[in-house]
């Protein structure tokens, strides 16, 4: 890859970088390499032995560099490409691969935030221990009224959604 963590110096680099500091990414790295392991029954390396193409990823660690480098800073996958030396679409299918094993990871570790619930008992029991709960449904869309003064109340000032 074109960046490596070799190229990242300073606590600031690290963290703006990665979202970590390099301690906290090399424990992230050691349980990221197991989940790999349990996830596709064997290392990258393995996996790149048996593969014809060369592959700019060569280790666990450029994987999880890739991911945490793409979640950090919300570049397309064209650009992640640049940055790491591979084509947008390899990018893209690396940080798919990264972001599967990094939330299997920390669902397995009970980290992960619960995204889904069952019932709304499920849900009640989730959020006992607070006291209050805020949702931001700011921008949800709605039926447009067809009183007009209905439709001044609701109307947000963007433009229509396009489908």
């Amino acid at each position: 890859m074109n960046i490596s963590i070799n190229d990242l110096k300073t606590e600031r680099q690290w963290r703006s970088a990665t979202g970590c500091n390099k301690q906290r990414f090399t424990n992230l790295l050691n349980l990221f390499e197991r989940q790999y392991l349990v996830t596709f029954g064997r290392t990258l390396a393995e996996s790149r032995a048996d593969s014809p193409k060369e592959s700019v990823v060569e280790t666990e660690e450029d994987l999880l560099l890739l991911t945490l480098l793409g979640l950090k800073s919300g570049l397309t996958s064209d650009l992640l490409g640049l940055m790491t030396g591979m084509d947008g679409s390899s990018a893209f299918r690396n940080r798919d691969i990264g972001l599967s094993v990094l939330q299997s990871m920390l669902n397995g570790r009970g980290f992960a935030p619960v995204r889904e619930f069952k019932s709304v008992e499920k849900f009640e029991e989730y959020f006992q221990e607070y006291e209050t709960l805020l949702i931001d449904g700011e921008e949800q869309p709605i039926q447009r009224p067809l009183d007009e003064d209905s439709q001044i109340d609701h109307f947000s000032g963007k433009k229509k959604t396009r489908h």
